[in-house]
């Protein structure tokens, strides 16, 4: 008998087996992955061996370069006075607050730029010349605006990092197919469809790309804003180390530098990983890797 419900229904999918060639396609994507992980840690242990067989060889000044087994003394003594977690985490709050900041702006005003022609041919010289400005120097300028503090910290790694979002995030809207864009047009879309459906989808290659320029920009605006100003942070120490020669402190800082820096280069690729997943523009293999 004839079933208006069956025949309505739509016929499930059949999931495909996957074939012994893809098996092994992604077996040797997976070895592949782990064998460049492998390396990477192998060339990291070796330069740190090699660093320490050299100072204690004393063909390398230990006072001058320093070396691994100090910069873990250091490391000990800092965390039993009590200082490392105060010094890592001002200048990792300031770096975050400036990269989310220095991101949102910048995309923001991108947005802003494509979407008025006019106000963006007006400012087009404006970013050519803020862009190439050494922004370094306008530190002490920030200092005596705004004084000497968290804030100018946070204002100096904005000026170094938003400029760079700005071009990077407009010259990937400028860059989308136009022929796409017209056909949203045709249909009778709105400018914010456009921005929304076509834009902001296409270009979010560029977006992560400014994200990823901006975890060194902003690490670098923090540093030398706390150069500057700092009684407190990494780039405090690093000053304060100099100075007094504790070179041992100045290259822990620098060490620990290192590593937040590639943890939250890293944050930014598993969240560039995490949207492609959700958004479906990822290929069938790395979803099966992960």
């Amino acid at each position: 008998m004839y079933n208006p419900a069956l025949a309505s229904s739509p016929p499930k999918q059949q999931v495909k087996p996957i074939s012994a060639a893809h098996k092994r396609y992604l077996q040797d994507l997976r070895r592949h992955r782990v064998l460049v992980r492998a390396t990477q840690l192998m060339i990291l242990v070796l330069i740190f061996a090699l660093w320490e067989i050299l100072a204690r060889a004393s063909i390398i000044d230990p006072f001058i370069t320093s070396q691994p087994s100090r910069i873990l003394r250091t490391i000990t003594t800092l965390y039993q006075e009590g200082a490392l977690f105060n010094h890592i985490g001002i200048t990792c709050l300031e770096t975050i607050i400036g990269f989310v900041l220095g991101t949102i702006i910048g995309v923001g005003c991108a947005i802003l730029l494509w979407w008025s022609k006019f106000l963006s041919e007006v400012s087009e010289p404006y970013l050519v010349v803020l862009n190439s400005l050494p922004k370094i120097a306008l530190g002490p300028i920030f200092i005596v605006w705004i004084g000497a503090g968290p804030t100018a910290i946070i204002v100096m790694t904005l000026a170094i990092s938003l400029i760079v979002t700005i071009l990077e995030v407009l010259s990937g809207f400028l860059g989308v197919d136009k022929e796409k864009v017209k056909l949203v047009q045709i249909f009778g879309g709105s400018k914010f469809q456009i921005l929304t459906k076509v834009l902001l989808p296409a270009s979010f290659p560029n977006i992560i790309n400014a994200l990823k320029v901006n975890v060194g920009l902003s690490w670098v605006g923090v540093i030398v804003g706390e150069f500057l100003v700092s009684r407190a942070g990494l780039g405090y120490l690093i000053v304060y180390g100099g100075q007094v020669f504790k070179l041992d402190l100045v290259m822990t800082s620098v060490v620990i530098l290192a590593i937040a820096a590639t943890i939250m280069y890293k944050g930014v690729v598993q969240f560039e990983q995490f949207v492609l997943s959700k958004t479906g523009l990822k290929q069938r293999e790395e979803k099966n890797l992960i």
